[in-house]
């Protein structure tokens, strides 16, 4: 088995600083959450959370991070890789901004960071999973150099499966 360096898990944009979760960051990360429409997660449940994201990224060496705007220091999201649909050794990346937040870059910004923070450590590809609908997320890959692999049905319909080598 290859074993990976540890990714940086502090990030830093021209905009955006993408940093390691603090349990301060749950009503933030629960109100993010509840953009989704299925309700507002409990406060407490979302720190039970953020403590297993930071359990995970002790035992596997990636993260989510939460995406932070330099100028005005507010929490508008995360980004990172996860094991998600895929596997440890060729993971996710991952991506989710308050709707305040979209339009303005932030997410190619970001994902670009995680990019570049993925190949420092040895792995060769990435994977990303997206709902069919989700054309502003399939922009962002696409910039980012992602390519479609396949498509799959799944009880919430439709999931764009897309891959990118790392150099």
């Amino acid at each position: 088995m290859t074993t990976y360096e540890t990714m940086p898990f502090h990030l830093e944009t021209e905009r955006l600083i993408l940093r390691p979760w603090d349990v301060s960051d749950a009503a933030e990360f629960s109100a993010l959450l509840s953009e989704r429409g299925n309700g507002t997660p409990e406060v407490e449940r979302i720190r039970s959370s953020i403590e297993e994201l930071l359990a995970a990224t002790a035992t596997t060496g990636i993260a989510l991070l939460p995406i932070q705007r330099r100028a005005e220091g507010d929490f508008i999201g995360y980004c990172g890789l996860i094991i998600g649909r895929a596997t440890l050794e060729e993971p996710e990346i991952a991506y989710e901004l308050f709707r305040r937040a979209h339009g303005r870059g932030y997410a190619t910004e970001a994902a670009g960071a995680v990019l570049g923070a993925a190949a420092a450590t040895g792995r060769k590809r990435l994977w990303s999973t997206v709902g069919s609908w989700n054309t502003p997320s399939l922009r962002v890959l696409e910039k980012l150099g992602f390519e479609r692999d396949h498509v799959s049905m799944e009880e919430n319909g439709e999931v764009v499966w897309l891959t990118r080598s790392l150099p």
